[in-house]
């Protein structure tokens, strides 16, 4: 049908609220940073398909740009458009940026195409879709032969009337094009609803300062139809319209050039319709009275409609520099948007009020994945969806990025698919086919409508990159993620049987020693914030983490051997590394450079003669150690904070006595180390200050891998350490309280559930306004270190009897707003569960 729109410059923005990071913090660019311009992934093979490219990709570039955009008096003329069939005008040669939709039972692939003019008369950039279908086969590139392609375009001028989609599909042959840049689609009932940005390439206005080019923010509205031609069901797009959003302004400073994000939106639990997009955000300073352009950053938003009659655009907006987003709906309403910026990562963000402020969650999933080996290239969109999945009808989140390699000086990306329920993450393997190159991909899940999940589907559409006659062209590949959906699904059996574990010998002891409600030992309560776990699973010089996260491995300086729930480490430079930064590209823990609980259950078997031997650490890149927890043979315990002066705790150790060590970072800043509940060193804790260009490399337990040459020291110390747990928050001091065997029991206290223990923006992950994260400069810039994942294993792992330190409660929920190790108790109701801990240690341990 035709269509009236009004060519309307993308809007501005009053009252943008800029996203903090936990820290609390306002970040803003940088005037002396230097601005990278912001390069299209895309090569074509004519002149004419790179100024759609330029158009349709690039959109800006990171230095302020001489265009203009038309006023509004300049645009108040409306326009008519109209959609036109090109199946049968041209050759696709490109296909870009992939969605999923479906609708009644039949699934289709959506992308935007470029395409070439028969006879080489030129190109035309357009929205391609095609319905999938298998014949057996798990993966399949569509057929650019068979794609249906449609183009937008403009109305020939003075004519009042265009030809409708229902009359001519041909349109008409005048038409000014339309680019449609960064699809995005929805599923409402019987419609497929797509936003796109749109350029109109012929119809910018040349004025006295030069050309002022045209941009708006269209949606677009699909059906499914039959058709004659025996490739049945195809997408028809009809109606296209203006987004009537509200124009709002900020001093110095606007967001323009709106674009889809590509891949898919998301429709809320509430009806609401979420569009992610992509923003320029262009800011200027003023100087001599006169604003002057200063600089230009992509940025990642959304619009979205709660009544399905008018369109907002959220107020908040993530960092600069950041672009190729995906968008879903987690539990309470919560929006994560996961987005791709400079500095080599891709950040995740959360929100609870549709937009209105974002929050970096920096302890959970920002940040653990890169987005290539150079760390200054933008990153590709990922598939993020959440689904329903498992004999417990457990709501997760499943993600697809690139993992990058280099053979024989080529690099590839190999799409990897990762489940995570916003605590653990769990790489499930390789989706994209052996020798495809992936870049963006989308997701789609298909629950089961059948006991026999026969209907159930996990679908994978990814851009495939290849060489035609030596230019880069890009295909598109569907896939059957059968084998993966399955993985996923163990993968979760897994982390209850281990959950389970860890509250059913919480029950059975607190049964032994008191008499207390069960509601202290359930497992979303013992387990919250517990990322990684090693126990019992100990073979081929690899310690495996319970949770299938990350594996630690142990040095080769020494000799380890396999012990009930642990590791026995008998010599100088005996010990584990559990890795942090040293995973690589894809860092699960990367939330431990801003807070971060380590504990261990340990029993010294030796004396060392002299020296102090480490038992438990952190070292950053380049080797330099941040915190250590050592003990000489004075019996003393002493720690080691950075360049400080060790400090000594006040009690002894014991010989063969089972000792419970704790070592945490609380907001990045400051540091804490306990024995059995009280600290190390007194009340003071330590000040970690922030170096440049430094991250944590790794954790290294029983032992830091130094050697006898390197200590001067020959001699067979040996330390058994066993259950180790890892929280992605620090404990606070009722919780370490509960460490003490001397401490007196408390009393059941009201049991008050908090929600929202795994966003960074509830107390506990915040970090204090106003207060610098671990290494914030080189967190920020991305910098990391070599090493490998080690996380390709069974599914099924030893769970061994858990020793009572598994039973470290997470409260997660208490306020963290100070940098004492104080907090909030009360309203958490956990702390019977820690009297666990008070003399039920060394029982667990026997």
């Amino acid at each position: 049908m035709l269509s009236r729109v009004a060519a309307v410059n993308a809007p501005r923005t009053h009252n943008r609220r800029r996203v903090t990071g936990s820290s609390g913090r306002r970040r803003e660019g940088r005037e002396s940073e230097p601005q990278r311009p912001h390069m299209s992934r895309h090569l074509f093979y004519s002149a004419v398909l790179l100024v759609l490219v330029v158009m349709m990709f690039c959109c800006g570039s990171g230095a302020a740009s001489n265009e203009n955009t038309l006023s509004d008096s300049e645009l108040s003329t409306r326009k008519l458009f109209h959609w036109k069939d090109t199946t049968d005008k041209g050759t696709v040669i490109s296909l870009f940026f992939p969605s999923l939709v479906e609708l009644n039972g039949d699934l289709f692939a959506v992308a935007g195409s470029l395409s070439t003019k028969k006879n080489d008369e030129g190109g035309f950039a357009g929205i391609a879709s095609e319905l999938l279908t298998w014949a057996g086969e798990q993966a399949k590139e569509l057929d650019k032969t068979k794609l249906k392609t449609q183009v937008l375009e403009e109305c020939p001028s003075g004519k009042e009337e265009c030809p409708t989609q229902a009359v001519d599909q041909a349109g008409s042959e005048s038409g000014a094009q339309v680019l449609l840049g960064k699809p995005t689609t929805v599923v409402q009932r019987s419609d497929i609803y797509m936003v796109v940005g749109m350029y109109n390439l012929n119809g910018a206005a040349a004025t006295g300062n030069g050309i002022k080019y045209e941009w708006g923010l269209l949606l677009a509205r699909g059906n499914v139809s039959i058709v004659d031609d025996g490739d049945g069901k195809r997408i028809y797009w009809t109606d296209v319209d203006a987004l009537p959003i509200s124009s709002n302004t900020e001093q110095y400073g606007y967001v323009t050039e709106l674009l889809g994000s590509g891949g898919s939106g998301v429709k809320m639990e509430d009806g609401t319709l979420v569009f992610p997009l992509e923003g320029q955000e262009y800011r200027t300073v003023k100087a001599n009275d006169a604003n002057t352009a200063s600089w230009r950053k992509r940025v990642s938003l959304f619009i979205y409609s709660p009544d399905n009659k008018s369109w907002a655009l959220s107020k908040g907006m993530s960092d600069g520099g950041c672009s190729a987003l995906s968008v879903v709906e987690w539990k309470d309403k919560k929006l994560m948007m996961m987005t791709a910026c400079d500095g080599g990562r891709q950040r995740v963000y959360e929100s609870g009020d549709k937009g209105e402020s974002w929050t970096e969650a920096l302890g959970t999933l920002s940040r653990v994945w890169g987005n290539k080996h150079n760390r200054y290239e933008t990153g590709v969109g990922s598939g993020f969806i959440t689904a329903t999945v498992g004999d417990d009808s457990k709501k997760v989140m499943l993600v697809t990025l690139p993992v990058y390699s280099s053979k024989g000086g080529k690099e590839k990306g190999v799409l990897h698919l990762w489940l995570t329920d916003n605590t653990h993450i769990v790489d499930i393997g390789p989706v994209s086919e052996e020798d495809d190159d992936a870049a963006a991909s989308t997701l789609l899940y298909k629950s089961a409508e059948s006991k026999d999940n026969k209907d159930e589907k996990l679908i994978a559409l990814y851009e495939k990159k290849k060489k035609v006659n030596h230019e880069l062209s890009y295909g598109m590949v569907s896939a059957r993620l059968t084998a993966q959906l399955q993985r996923v699904k163990e993968v979760l059996k897994t982390w209850k049987k281990v959950d389970e574990s860890v509250s059913q010998l919480c029950t059975t002891l607190l049964a032994q020693k008191v008499a207390l409600s069960e509601i202290a030992c359930t497992t979303d309560k013992i387990t919250d914030g517990l990322v990684g776990f090693l126990s019992g699973n100990f073979s081929d010089n690899t310690w495996k983490d319970e949770y299938l996260g990350v594996n630690a491995t142990i040095n080769n300086k020494g000799v380890a051997k396999k012990t009930d729930n642990g590791v026995n480490f008998t010599g100088r430079g005996a010990g584990a590394q559990w890795p942090v930064g040293s995973q690589g590209e894809n860092q699960l823990y990367h939330f431990a450079n801003y807070n971060f609980t380590l504990v261990a259950t340990v029993s010294i078997d030796g004396e060392p003669k002299e020296g102090n031997i480490p038992l438990l650490g952190v070292r950053l890149d380049g080797e330099e150690k941040l915190m250590e927890l050592s003990y000489d043979g004075g019996k003393k315990w002493i720690l080691l904070c950075g360049d400080g002066t060790p400090k000594e705790h006040s009690s002894t150790w014991e010989k063969r006595k089972t000792q419970h060590v704790v070592l945490l970072i609380r907001n990045g800043s400051h540091g804490s180390a306990y024995v059995d509940g009280q600290r190390v060193g007194g009340d003071e804790q330590c000040k970690l200050e922030t170096k440049a260009s430094k991250v944590i490399s790794h954790f290294y337990i029983g032992g830091d891998g130094g050697s006898a040459d390197s200590t001067g020291v020959e001699e067979d110390v040996s330390v058994t350490v066993t259950n180790v747990l890892l929280y992605n928050r620090p404990l606070n001091s009722e919780e370490i309280d509960a460490f003490d065997p001397n401490k007196a029991p408390i009393p059941l206290l009201v049991n008050t559930t908090i929600e929202g223990a795994n966003s960074s923006s509830t107390a506990g992950r915040q970090q204090q306004a106003g207060k610098e994260p671990l290494l914030e400069s080189s967190i920020a810039n991305g910098e990391t270190a070599g090493g490998t994942n080690g996380q390709e294993e069974e599914v099924h792992p030893q769970v061994g009897d858990v020793n009572a330190a598994a039973l470290n409660s997470s409260l997660g929920n208490v306020s963290q707003g100070n940098n004492s190790d104080a907090g909030t108790l009360c309203e958490s109701g956990l702390l019977p569960s820690l009297l666990l801990l008070l003399g039920l240690w060394g029982f667990a341990a026997l």
